[in-house]
C-alpha cells in the first residue's frame, strides 16, 4: 500500500532538497570516487538522481528506471560540476512541487501515466525511495555514515510493495523502530535494523544476520 499523498509529496520534495544540499557540499575529487553502484562514481550517481526528477518533470517517462534511461541521464551530465547539477535538481524539484500537489486522491491512486508503473503515487514514492538510498549510496563512497530519516518509510514501503509484486513469501517487516509492512499478505515478522534490511533487500547488504535469503533483493 503506497503512503498517503499528504506524507509523500512534502518528503519527496525535503528529500530533493537534501540531495541538492548533500551534491553542493562536494569537492571535485569526491566527485570522481568509484560507489558501490556497479561502473558509477559518486558523479554518475547524482547525475542519474538528478536527471530522473528533470526526466519526470518534462514528461520524459518511457523506459523511467531501465537500465538504458539511468545510464542516459548519466551520460548527458558527464563532466558537469556538483554545483551545476545541484542546480538543475533545485530547478526542476521548484517544478515538481506545484505538479504534485495538484493530485488528488483520485489520480493519486489511479494507474500513472504511460511509461509508469503502478499507480501515480506509487510513482512518486518510488522517486522518494530512490533518492533516499542514493544518497546513502553517495555517503557510503565518501565514508560518511549513514543517515536515518524520513526517506525510511517510503524506502520500507516501495520494498514491501515490490516483494509483493514479485511474489515473495508471506512475511511482515516489523523492523526497529518503525511501523509494520505486510509483505504478500503479511506473515512471520522480519526484525533488526531497518538500514540493514534496505542495503539487504537492494542488494547492497548481506541479508543473512537478518536470517534471510538473498531472494529480499528486489533487484535480483
Amino acid at each position: 500500500m503506497t503512503l498517503a499523498r499528504q506524507v509523500v509529496v512534502p518528503g519527496m520534495l525535503a528529500e530533493y532538497e537534501d540531495f541538492g544540499a548533500l551534491l553542493s557540499s562536494r569537492s571535485g575529487p569526491e566527485w570522481d570516487l568509484p560507489s558501490r553502484c556497479e561502473g558509477w562514481s559518486v558523479g554518475d550517481v547524482a547525475a542519474h538522481v538528478v536527471g530522473q526528477l528533470t526526466d519526470v518533470v518534462n514528461l520524459r517517462l518511457e523506459g523511467l528506471g531501465t537500465p538504458a534511461v539511468t545510464q542516459r541521464q548519466v551520460e548527458e551530465r558527464r563532466g558537469r560540476s556538483p554545483d551545476d547539477l545541484a542546480g538543475e535538481l533545485a530547478e526542476a524539484t521548484r517544478t515538481a512541487g506545484p505538479l504534485a500537489a495538484s493530485f488528488d486522491d483520485e489520480s493519486w491512486n489511479a494507474p500513472g501515466p504511460p511509461g509508469v508503473v503502478g499507480t501515480l503515487g506509487f510513482g512518486l514514492e518510488s522517486l522518494w525511495f530512490d533518492t533516499y538510498l542514493h544518497a546513502d549510496d553517495i555517503r557510503d563512497a565518501l565514508g560518511v555514515a549513514s543517515v536515518v530519516g524520513p526517506g525510511m518509510v517510503p524506502s520500507l514501503s516501495h520494498i514491501a510493495q515490490v516483494l509483493t509484486d514479485q511474489g515473495w513469501r508471506p512475511a511482515t517487516l516489523h523492523l526497529d523502530g518503525y511501523e509494520e509492512f505486510a509483505v504478500s499478505g503479511g506473515g512471520p515478522p522480519i526484525t533488526g535494523d531497518a538500514m540493514a534490511f534496505l542495503l539487504a533487500a537492494t542488494g547492497r547488504g548481506d541479508s543473512s544476520p537478518l536470517g534471510l535469503d538473498p531472494s529480499v533483493n528486489i533487484y535480483r
